[in-house]
């Protein structure tokens, strides 16, 4: 089931999931930093594989399902983020604009879904 509407959400999750592993891969070098650093490498990197896979998906239930998992994942996302700023661990002005696109990404799949519910 294509999501025509959302076509540059592709490009979007991608470069998101790219800006993860440039800021994972900056980390400083510490057990803390490594930890949290791995849990949004998984959380923002699944973003847009999950998006994929909903684009391919067979029925409504399943691009739903699968939209779900988007927001999941963004959400997961933003407490790794905000973790690795209020630990102390990245300030905050080095995280800002990548937690500002993990907001706006936060807001785009339930208006899909509910476009895709008819509501």
């Amino acid at each position: 089931m294509k999501d025509e509407g959302n076509a540059g959400l592709m490009e979007r999750t991608t470069e998101f999931a790219l800006r993860i592993v440039r800021m994972f891969v900056a980390l400083p070098k510490t057990d803390e930093a490594r930890v949290l650093g791995k849990q949004v490498l998984r959380s923002g990197t699944s973003v847009g594989a999950n998006y994929r896979e909903a684009r391919r998906a067979r029925s409504k239930g399943e691009f739903v399902s699968k939209i779900g998992d988007c927001l999941t994942e963004l959400d997961e996302s933003s407490y790794w983020l905000e973790l690795l700023v209020r630990s102390e661990i990245v300030p905050e002005s080095k995280l800002a604009s990548l937690r500002d696109e993990n907001h706006q990404l936060l807001a785009i799949p339930p208006t899909i879904s509910k476009k895709a519910k008819g509501q």
